[in-house]
């Protein structure tokens, strides 16, 4: 009998082991989960927020959105950047040669046409930095066929300081060894940047002549006043400015001089594309409001 209780016994005490290892395993694994899924949160691209987290980025990340146009692509193209994501800019300004009143316009002293870009920005920057650079912590230049999701702008750049000069954009890897940012995508200058592109380059004549192509014109005075790229891609490599329209991403379907000019690989799929992205170019009004339904209003039952 004696023996039989002491079999019993241990194999109760072997029991009682086993389920406390099990427990134990149990606990360490959703322990180590919980911190993994912490230190993902913790992380650029994971952190998934709320609306109330978007709220506090609007405004403790101030954004100015200046858009290229013209006075005969206001009503044809601005006004839906107007409609949809321009009104999510902290504020958004539209650079023409003339006022117009369906737009916020400001009514430049330039002549339109593609050769007269470049001095069009430098006056748009100029213009912004004597108007509105104690308001705004960074500004952003897009072309009026251009789409933003602001809130992921703000999410990219809450990392970084203002005072930093720096530019972040769809990097090009043409002329400059550190790549320079494509005009279509759009581009975002810091305050500092803002303040020695013109200060220390429109104003001093360091800025070279224009040479035709407005994004090149651009990083080519950045890069004299010391303003260098950021890289603007997500934790896995993926870009989120991006110089064609969302379809062209996704297909793979990019003409083959982008191949020479991408700093970074191009990819397709949905790999082509950051979860976070930002810009997306060649962007016609009826798709522009089209993004803006998929964004910001429909739903997947199921998921959350």
């Amino acid at each position: 009998m004696v023996a039989k209780s002491s079999l019993g016994m241990k194999i109760l005490f072997v029991i009682i082991v086993a389920v406390s290892l099990v427990i134990l395993w149990v606990y360490s694994a959703q322990s180590l989960w919980q911190l993994v899924s912490t230190l993902r949160l913790a992380d650029y691209p994971c952190a998934r927020g709320d609306q109330s987290d978007s709220v506090k980025l609007y405004s403790s990340v101030r954004v100015l959105c200046w858009v290229m146009t013209s006075p005969t692509t206001i009503q044809t193209k601005a006004v839906h950047v107007h409609a949809t994501w321009g009104r999510r800019c902290n504020k958004v300004l539209f650079m023409s040669s003339k006022n117009n009143s369906l737009v916020p316009t400001v009514a430049l002293p330039v002549l339109e046409g593609r050769e007269y870009l470049t001095n069009k920005s430098f006056l748009a920057f100029d213009y912004i930095y004597q108007h509105y650079r104690q308001d705004y912590d960074w500004f952003l230049k897009a072309d009026d066929d251009t789409y933003v999701i602001v809130e992921n702008l703000r999410y990219l750049l809450r990392r970084y300081s203002p005072t930093e000069p720096i530019v972040f954009g769809h990097l090009f890897k043409k002329l400059f060894a550190h790549g320079y940012s494509s005009g279509g995508a759009g581009y975002v200058l810091s305050s500092e940047a803002l303040r020695r592109l013109v200060t220390e380059g429109i104003s001093t004549n360091r800025c070279p002549p224009p040479m035709g192509a407005e994004d090149v014109d651009i990083a080519t005075c950045l890069h004299q006043v010391g303003v260098t790229p950021g890289d603007s891609r997500d934790y896995l490599g993926r870009e989120t400015f991006h110089p064609f329209a969302i379809q062209h991403h996704i297909t793979g379907y990019y003409p083959n001089w982008y191949y020479d000019y991408a700093y970074h690989t191009p990819k397709k799929g949905v790999d082509c594309c950051s979860e976070y992205s930002i810009s997306f170019h060649y962007v016609n009004p009826d798709d522009m409001y089209a993004l803006d339904y998929f964004i910001y209003h429909m739903r997947v039952f199921g998921r959350k």
